[in-house]
């Protein structure tokens, strides 16, 4: 149902006021607040109209009232004014050298959305697979040896490999050569398959090396692609609508030790552009009806990879949040793009 003007600014001063000071919203303060010229009698039929149609709840021990789910979306859908934030500044506090590794990338810009909202940080991680450029074997003593990967993005993965053989230098140097040049920029997985039949007219030692340290290199990167990062987590305690109650607290962080919702939310907002906003009580996919989540989409040369957000109360600065994620999928963009 559309709203007219005068409905509209109400409802937007009363949200916007509620964020403020979390106490219920009178039509005596309305009148002085939202610059309408309105009798209190005026407003409360407003309110009482918004009320109607499921914008603003009256909770039962005040007379005033207080945005509901409905209210918020409508809110940050329409009546909403974003704040300018200074994305220099915030490119300044990210730190974000492309030099770095795409996972230091990652944990900086989680705890950077923590740092710049107060809330909670999060990031989906891109699902790479276990592609490597290069491996290498070190000989540590007999029968132990080093078995060092390096990935495509630079990161590198160590898996110390106890055999039953104890090859040599040489060995070791012919083994990691056919392994770099016949197999560098492929899956794991695919060399582990491709190996089976291609390894035949080598001595059966080395062939055995090669399979247990692709198999070895495979499960060291799959341990280290983390699928969240989450920063953050103890700011919503000092959020009195998330941690009013111990079912509150409990279901809170349930949710951060399990992440199979927030996993399953962050992966449907990738699949739309810009910012997000999930509120508590009108999505599913938010586990409390106290929380929201803000989200938007982050990129590498040109390919949606991941997603990030804050995580929050109903009850958070939208008008700052929004910017905020906004700014940091863009410069983890530009950050990953240029790594």
């Amino acid at each position: 149902m559309q709203l007219d003007t005068r409905a509209q600014t109400l409802l937007k001063a009363l949200v916007e006021r509620y964020i403020a000071d979390g106490q219920p919203v009178g039509s005596r303060a309305l009148s002085k607040i939202s610059g309408l010229d309105l009798s209190p009698a005026t407003i409360r039929n407003i309110m009482a109209d918004l009320e109607e149609m499921g914008y603003v709840a009256s909770p039962h021990t005040s007379a005033g009232r207080v945005p509901t789910p409905r209210g918020y979306r409508i809110f940050v859908d329409t009546l909403l004014t974003v704040q300018h934030i200074d994305e220099s500044a915030v490119e300044a506090r990210m730190r974000m050298p492309s030099q770095q590794q795409p996972q230091k990338l990652i944990a900086n810009a989680a705890q950077m959305l923590s740092s710049l909202s107060q809330f909670a940080g999060v990031v989906l991680t891109p699902r790479h697979e276990s592609v490597f450029q290069q491996i290498e074997f070190l000989r540590l003593s007999e029968k132990r040896i080093l078995l060092v990967i390096v990935g495509r993005g630079g990161d590198v993965q160590n898996r110390l490999l106890l055999t039953d053989v104890d090859y040599t230098p040489a060995q070791l140097i012919q083994s990691a050569n056919y392994i770099n040049q016949n197999y560098s920029g492929l899956a794991l997985d695919e060399v582990r398959g491709r190996m089976q039949g291609e390894l035949r007219q080598l001595q059966t030692d080395m062939a055995r090396l090669m399979q247990v340290a692709v198999e070895a290199g495979s499960e060291a990167m799959a341990e280290n692609n983390e699928d969240m990062v989450i920063s953050g987590e103890r700011n919503l305690l000092s959020v009195s609508d998330l941690s009013s109650n111990m079912s509150s607290l409990r279901q809170m962080f349930d949710m951060f030790e399990q992440k199979t919702g927030l996993m399953q939310l962050l992966d449907v907002s990738s699949k739309a552009s810009g910012v997000q906003i999930f509120i508590g009580g009108e999505s599913n996919l938010v586990p409390m009806d106290e929380m929201s989540v803000v989200t938007a989409p982050y990129e590498a040369n040109g390919k949606i990879v991941g997603t990030l957000g804050v995580i929050g109360p109903t009850r958070m600065a939208y008008e700052r949040v929004i910017p905020i994620v906004d700014i940091t999928a863009k410069l983890l963009s530009n950050a990953l793009s240029n790594n």
